[in-house]
Formats: C-alpha cells, structure tokens, sequence
C-alpha cells in the first residue's frame, strides 16, 4: 500500500504516549542486545566451553557481515513503503523473529565437540546480528521521522536514554538471580530460560512502539538513490562523520568493558555475585544521568558539546575506578561507578540525539536525506567498536592463558583490571576530545530548518 500523506508541519510536538512508546523500544533491544554484550561473551567460554580463541574470531569475523548488511537494511528500510510508514513495520515483523534467534543463540550444547560447539555459535550469532539489525536501525531511525524539533528530538531521546538505562540496570540485577532460580545448577538451562523471558520482552517492547508512534517527517525524494551517491553525501557532511567517530569510540569502550564486567568480579574480585550488587548501585544515577541531559544541552546549546562534557566526566570517574576495590573499599569504589554511571547516561542520551540533526545538515547540504542508511553507518560504527573492544579483550586473554572457571594468573588478571578502569577511562576522554569539535548549534540547526521547509515551499 501507499504510504499516508504525512503532516506538512513536521517541527510538531509529538504526544507523550508516543514519547514513552519509543524509549520502550530501545527497553526491548536492550532485553537483546546488552544481554548480549554482558553475558554472551561468559556464556560462550563459562557455560558452553568454546575456547576463547574461537569467540575472539567471531567478534571480529561477524563484523565484515555487519559492514554487509547495516547499510543494506538502512537503504532498505529508507525504500519501504507502507501504510505504516517507512520504518515502523520493521518492529512490527522483525521483533518476534529476532527473539527466536536470540532464545537459539543462548541454547547451549556444552557435551557437544568444540568444532560442532563453534559452528553453531557462528551461525547463531549471525543470525542474531542481522535480526537485531533490521529491528534497530529502523527503530533508532524513526526518531527523525517523528518530528523536526530540536527540542522535542531531545526529549525523545531523554525517553529512550532513561527508559535504557533502567532497562540495562533490570537486566544486569536481575539475570544471575534467574539464572540460578530457573536452573539451578543447571546453568545451561537457566540461560535458555532467561532468554525465552527476554525474547518475549524484547517482541512486546517493539510492539508497542509500534502501535503508539507515527511517522510525519518524509523523506525529500522519493526515487532510489544508489549508494555510491549517499556515500558521497555522507562525506561531505562533517557534523555526521563526527558523530560517527564518536560511535565507533563509544562501541569499543563501552561493550568492551561491558563484556568485561563478569570477568573482573568474577576473577579479580572474586566474587561474581558483586555483579548484581554494583548493577543496584546504578539504577538512580542511571536514571538522574539520562534526564539531565534535557537541562545540560539547554545551557551548552550543542549536543556534541554536552555528550563530550559526559564523556569526560565518564573517563575521569572510570579512570578512579582502578585504585578501589568493591571488597576492599567498597564506598569510594560504589561512588566513583555511581558517578561514572550518571556521566555516561547523560553522554548515551546526547550521542543519539546528534544523529537526526546530522540528517538534517545532509539534506540542507546535499539535497539528499536517507536517514535509515545514515542511521545505518553508525550502527556499524557502534559495532565495529563493540567487536574490536571484545575481540581484543579475547585474544589477550587467550594468549596470556585464560581459563574458564579456574583462579587466572597474575597476568590475566591484571588485563581484566585495566579493562574495566584505565583502557576505557583513556578512550572516554578520547571520545570527549573527538565530540568537541561538534559544531551543529541550536541557532545553527533552526536556520537549516528554515531553510529546508522554504525550499520544500518552493518545490510545491
């Protein structure tokens, strides 16, 4: 079917159920995708056996089939046309599908031999990648098709920022609880049963998303437009490369330490149980951090400005991290997490909401809007950083002697240490430097607004 005709006003305020409904959506990915990063990684070497070898080689391997498929599935969503809208039927279609992956891909087979074990991590994991792909580079594409105002963009993305974070504090609290309630000693199986729990969540989430969100802004042509040409705008578009450099930044240190976390209490702490702990101690700042970015942007008038002012804050405080223990110290190690934590949601909020106003600039440079593929690349950015991070964390300690459900070396120990405090800490403040140079304003972005909707004026 054709697609409505949208609103002509697009600088619109977007009702608040429709607010709500979309930080749910990024509820749902995160009932995939952090389970993903702060348990797969531990479930792959602790519970299925498969040698550290093999899961560094799948990080680094699925992400040539993510530089394939995101911006196959960004061009692809930006070309959908339905009653719907352009990206909403993604959800609608993709969501239960991603969710039986996701239930294989947690389905251990630990008596299995270790070729046969990493086959089907690969394939699983694959397959996940792509599920979740066509799931969320629609669903964080549709934030731009809501509406053109820079005020309401960032209050959506306050939505999402704040409804992920409780999510991804849920998560990490309540996981090992369940694991051991559904399973017992059967880890294996409390896994397979988390994960059917979460894959239900994660459908319901996009669902509702769904059915309370409506797509105004259009795209400006209507035609194909080959991917040579969008690669080309896409360069041209300075403001967006930042953006870019900044997630790729964000991919490698954030789930590289993300997958490192169960590792380090469990290892160098001693005590895996500490996980849940130190997940409760960030719920409030999590929260406080994903709203204060609303205020912190209204003072600063830059939302790269703001994201680098929360990264910095986030290298410093991960940085202090190193020189406490949570065993030894437990109070300047809980206020250091609480405030890095409270930093680096106020930094997830920005980051997001930097890329519907890149889309904007493109336009208003080239001529050419493709949300989805743009939305696309930093997806793939996120990912790349995602995989170099746990791919490295991997290979280091598969060289300096890992191994699972042992007391490490000193030597393995002290890499996980360092990756959960001074490795992330310096490339947080890497990310602050890169994001300063941000150069879309308030004054800057209503002016391409303006002249965006007078040109649309003209062309009717």
């Amino acid at each position: 079917m054709a697609a409505n005709t949208p609103q002509q006003d697009t600088n619109i305020k977007v009702p608040l159920i429709s607010k709500i409904a979309y930080g749910f959506g990024d509820v749902g990915c995160n009932f995939s995708w952090m389970f993903v990063s702060n348990f797969l990684m531990i479930f792959y070497t602790d519970v299925c056996g498969i040698p550290m070898a093999a899961v560094s080689l799948l990080m680094l391997l699925s992400r040539f089939w993510d530089a394939i498929n995101d911006p196959l599935i960004g061009s692809l969503s930006d070309r959908t046309n339905t009653r719907w809208g352009r990206y909403r039927p993604w959800l609608l279609i993709g969501a239960p599908l991603t969710a039986l992956v996701l239930v294989l891909t947690f389905w251990a087979h630990p008596t299995w031999g270790d070729t046969s074990k990493t086959v089907y991590m690969y394939v699983t994991y694959c397959l996940l990648v792509l599920g979740y792909t066509c799931v969320n580079i629609p669903y964080g594409t549709l934030c731009g098709a809501l509406t053109q105002n820079i005020e309401e963009r960032a209050q959506i993305n306050t939505s999402r920022s704040v409804c992920a974070m409780v999510a991804i504090n849920i998560i990490n609290i309540i996981t090992l609880p369940l694991i051991a309630v559904f399973g017992g000693e059967n880890q294996a199986k409390g896994y397979l049963l988390v994960t059917v729990l979460y894959g239900v969540i994660f459908t319901a989430c996009h669902w509702f998303c769904f059915a309370k969100t409506k797509e105004i802004v259009a795209p400006a042509e209507k035609k194909s437009i080959p991917i040579g040409v969008q690669l080309k705008a896409a360069a041209q578009n300075k403001p967006y490369l930042i953006a870019l450099v900044g997630q790729l930044l964000f991919g490698l240190v954030h789930y590289g330490r993300s997958a490192n976390l169960m590792y380090y209490f469990k290892y160098v702490e001693g005590n895996e149980g500490l996980f849940t702990t130190y997940s409760m101690v960030l719920m409030i700042p999590s929260i406080i951090g994903a709203a204060a970015f609303p205020f912190v942007f209204r003072l600063l008038g830059n939302k790269g400005r703001t994201a680098s002012l929360f990264a910095a804050g986030t290298g410093v405080c991960v940085l202090a991290l190193y020189f406490f223990s949570p065993v030894t110290a437990p109070i300047p190690f809980y206020a250091c997490a609480a405030l890095s934590q409270l930093f680096f949601c106020g930094f997830n909020t920005a980051i997001y909401a930097i890329v519907p106003d890149c889309v904007e600039y493109g336009e208003w440079k080239t001529g050419i809007r493709n949300d989805g593929f743009q939305y696309a690349f930093v997806s793939l950015g996120n990912k790349v950083g995602m995989a170099v991070g746990t791919a490295a964390l991997a290979a280091v300690l598969d060289q300096l002697g890992f191994q699972a459900n042992q007391v490490q070396n000193a030597a393995v120990q002290g890499v996980i240490h360092h990756a959960f405090s001074t490795i992330p800490g310096v490339l947080w403040i890497v990310t602050a430097v890169v994001l300063f140079f941000y150069q879309i304003n308030k004054n800057s972005y209503q002016r391409i607004i303006e002249e965006l909707s007078a040109r649309k004026g003209e062309q009717a």
